[in-house]
């Protein structure tokens, strides 16, 4: 990992408001399908690799860039790094991965992807990214999995 910070400045922007939970989302009798929004909470929180802002705050993911089919069991996320040359890429889409893998039910296929057009390494990234052997090897180093629970865990 680099030890200089390579997008010294970045844009941020503002949080979305929290969803309103209503008496339906509460009650377990009522069928409730996963929706864009519910994948947006359980990622919009996770922490820059590089900044002590979120993945919200920094437009690196948005509502907008998630499509979820409750009936097919697919999620796919695309991301947005802040530069084009983003070395943390690779590491923010683990992150994201390893972050619904862990908290959506296993009949779900999870992809995630750098938005299109977005980055120069758009497909060495997003290969390694869908390579499940890969992200297994990388999950397996110590190291690499403490940086992506410190991403994945809440700021205290």
């Amino acid at each position: 990992m680099p030890t200089e910070i390579e997008n010294i400045n970045p844009n941020v922007y503002e949080k979305i408001k929290e969803r309103q939970i209503t008496a339906n989302d509460e009650d377990e009798n009522v069928s409730d399908p996963f929706d864009k929004r519910e994948i947006f909470d359980l990622i919009r929180n996770i922490n820059d690799p590089e900044h002590p802002l979120t993945l919200e705050e920094l437009h690196v993911v948005q509502e907008n860039l998630i499509r979820i089919s409750d009936g097919q069991n697919s999620v796919h996320i695309n991301f947005t790094p802040t530069i084009p040359h983003c070395s943390m890429a690779t590491l923010i889409g683990l992150s994201i991965r390893v972050k619904l893998l862990r908290s959506l039910p296993p009949r779900f296929k999870v992809t995630v992807e750098i938005t299109p057009g977005t980055h120069a390494s758009e497909q060495a990234v997003n290969k390694q990214l869908a390579d499940k052997e890969r992200v297994a090897a990388a999950l397996e180093n110590k190291h690499l999995a403490e940086v992506i629970n410190q991403c994945i865990s809440a700021r205290g």
